[in-house]
């Protein structure tokens, strides 16, 4: 049984140009999953939604390598997910401003040999914010979609102190571990 294609289970841009700069042939499955979830601890969630997504595109290509990802913001354990309206994103950031928050993104690759599923974590911290530097990034409109509210690659930058761990887990995912996987596969 030979791989014929790795294939991306996700629609979203930044992953696909993570895939790209890394110079991982690829393709998109969009995954459609329930992502609903118990209380869990966002590592936990991060890598059983990974899991749901890659699952369902391997039925459907069992022969070709599957990379399924989700991503979470979390602060003191709880999971801030995208925004539902601009004052949710006002709270959503000033809540993150002036602290350290994590990011975790839980990736599964399914081959025909092999499931691996982890994930990684990257401390960001956010230096303070006033309210009206707070409601002039949600004007911007960048975070509307955005787990967390923000996007580090994007305006938000510049009210980032620092990071530890991998910044292009905080875009979404991984590349570095993930092209390490797939050449191991």
């Amino acid at each position: 049984m030979t791989c014929n294609t790795i294939i991306l289970a996700s629609a979203s841009p930044r992953r696909k140009e993570i895939l790209g700069n890394h110079n991982i042939p690829f393709r998109v499955e969009v995954s459609e999953v329930d992502e609903s979830h118990d209380d869990m601890l966002p590592k936990d969630l991060v890598m059983e939604l990974s899991r749901r997504k890659a699952k369902v595109i391997a039925e459907k290509f069992p022969n070709d390598i599957i990379i399924g990802a989700d991503t979470v913001v979390s602060i003191n354990e709880r999971i801030l997910e995208k925004p539902v309206d601009d004052e949710d994103a006002f709270n959503m950031i000033n809540m993150l401003q002036g602290k350290s928050h994590q990011v975790y993104t839980g990736v599964t690759i399914i081959s025909p040999k092999k499931d691996i599923t982890f994930s990684e974590k990257t401390d960001v911290y956010v230096h303070k914010m006033s309210p009206e530097e707070i409601r002039e990034y949600i004007d911007s409109g960048e975070g509307r979609d955005k787990a967390g509210s923000y996007a580090i690659q994007g305006v938000f930058g510049k009210y980032i102190d620092k990071y530890e761990g991998d910044y292009e887990n905080v875009v979404g995912l991984p590349g570095d571990r993930v092209e390490e996987i797939i050449k191991q596969l």
